[in-house]
């Protein structure tokens, strides 16, 4: 077991090789368990602890393997607060990449029940979110929350297959060194987007492999490399006044998975260009 740092500095977040229990999600993630909405919300909010919702897609044979939630400055809000699970389906695990659907929730009204598909791959410990072409399930706080969301979840397994389709093909498809840089470039704009300062990294360091397995010049790999790099950080660089830095990983739950969201659409528009 491990923590991670896909967010921001100090944020808590815990990934494990096992599904995880509630004593450990609650050490991490407490909004989870929150015993009611915050006094903020309305009486038309339907207030559905997340925690219950876990119990009922635990018991369709799903288990949590990841839990973040947002940090905060006021204390109040802090058992309330934005947090994600990442669940994975007994029969959705294999030996190399495990496909996992993302919950993202609040009880603070800052966020829908809301669930996307994801990939994790075992051999970097870095979880790729799947863009729109595959899944977005929304449920707001009202009505049969649970039931939705049961049903959500089984949406988005059931497009797992189209989110492998497009994995398989990304690997078929080969990139020149020209069209590598190209790729690149368009993804350091989805993370450094003012057009008057320049990226304190350069399409090469985005390139570069962190291990022998990413260094093919497939779509896939090169997708993989620029993906790790620009979540994880870590990359030596220069500030726009020419001061050394080392890149700092995506903060915050939001920012990762919009961010993981456009790399993968880019990728996978750039399979179809290639196509």
């Amino acid at each position: 077991m491990q923590l991670a740092s896909h967010f921001a500095h100090r944020s808590r977040v815990l990934r494990s090789e096992r599904p995880l229990s509630d004593d450990q999600i609650r050490a991490v993630a407490p909004s989870i368990f929150a015993e009611a909405k915050h006094q903020s919300r309305s009486q038309r909010y339907t207030y559905i602890p997340t925690a219950a919702v876990l119990g009922k897609l635990r018991q369709e044979g799903f288990q949590p393997f990841m839990v973040t939630q947002t940090r905060v400055r006021e204390d109040e809000r802090r058992d309330f607060t934005k947090h994600m699970i990442r669940l994975r389906h007994a029969s959705q695990i294999n030996g190399a990449e495990a496909n996992e659907i993302i919950l993202l929730n609040s009880h603070d009204g800052t966020s829908s029940y809301q669930m996307l598909a994801g990939m994790f791959r075992f051999v970097c410990k870095n979880g790729l979110v799947c863009g729109d072409t595959v899944a977005d399930v929304r449920v707001p706080h009202k009505g049969d929350v649970a039931g939705q969301v049961i049903e959500g979840a089984y949406k988005v397994l059931e497009c797992f297959d189209q989110a492998q389709a497009s994995r398989d093909a990304m690997r078929d498809v080969t990139l020149d060194a020209e069209e590598a840089q190209v790729f690149a470039r368009a993804a350091l704009a989805l993370k450094y987007d003012d057009p008057d300062k320049a990226p304190p990294v350069t399409e090469a360091q985005l390139l570069s492999p962190r291990r022998g397995a990413d260094t093919d010049d497939d779509l896939w790999s090169v997708f993989n490399r620029t993906q790790e790099n620009l979540v994880q950080g870590g990359l030596l660089g220069r500030t726009a006044n020419g001061r050394r830095q080392r890149t700092r990983p995506v903060q915050g739950i939001d920012q990762n998975v919009r961010l993981n969201r456009a790399l993968w659409l880019l990728a996978d528009g750039m399979r179809r260009l290639k196509a």
